[in-house]
């Protein structure tokens, strides 16, 4: 599903976000991303939808080559995994179902799609009953749990959250986690970008761990071990 090799991402000669790194995700698995600010975590993020390209080395999503991928294919690429940030970039003057079918609006899903689709992303996240609110009336776990919907809608086969509990409460971040579990359970891929040891020892699932823009460990029993 998500193979990078040998992959190095170099800003210039004195700030290297990745040395030589390669690992291997399969379909269905959750995998969390492990290590201190500034090892290198979101940098593999933004490889992966193209945001960012590898200064060397090669990545590879499914049959995308994203190494050499043509601008115009990125479009394709992304609606095809669904991501989430720290920053919820949610419209203020829109409602949580607003937010979520603009989604769709703009890559013309027809109204009927739309109709379709957000109440069951919405019922995904636990928030059919919060639909027609506007953000500032949400709580930040509730505003998070609209983002996550909104990178639902093309129903992805990758789910990739960066940092997606970084300035939630304990309680909020396990539902989110939850959440992220649930998505899991449909057969989506979830890669998990954290610094939180409690939650990656909690999900006790694959963890590779980033140090200095290296690859420090990569285990299968749940454990951060830095």
């Amino acid at each position: 599903m998500i193979n990078l090799h040998n992959v190095t991402k170099m800003y210039s000669e004195d700030a290297v976000a990745l040395k030589n790194i390669s690992f291997a995700v399969k379909s269905g698995e959750f995998v969390s991303i492990v290590g201190q600010s500034g090892t290198g975590k979101s940098t593999i993020i933004k490889i992966l939808i193209a945001e960012e390209r590898p200064t060397k080395g090669q990545v590879e999503i499914g049959d995308w080559d994203i190494t050499r991928i043509r601008a115009g294919d990125i479009p394709m690429l992304r609606r095809q995994i669904g991501v989430v940030f720290q920053d919820l970039k949610l419209l203020p003057a829109m409602t949580a179902y607003e937010n979520i079918a603009f989604a769709l609006e703009v890559v013309g899903a027809l109204p009927r799609r739309i109709k379709e689709v957000v109440p069951q992303v919405l019922r995904i996240v636990g928030l059919e009953d919060k639909a027609h609110r506007y953000p500032l009336q949400l709580s930040g776990g509730e505003q998070q749990r609209v983002v996550i919907a909104r990178a639902l809608v093309h129903r992805p086969k990758i789910f990739l959250a960066d940092e997606p509990t970084g300035n939630l409460d304990a309680l909020n971040t396990r539902e989110i986690i939850d959440i992220l579990k649930k998505i899991n359970s449909f057969g989506t891929t979830v890669v998990l970008v954290t610094h939180n040891r409690e939650v990656v020892n909690q999900l006790r699932r694959r963890v590779i761990t980033l140090n200095g823009g290296e690859i420090m460990s990569d285990h299968e029993n749940g454990k951060y071990v830095l």
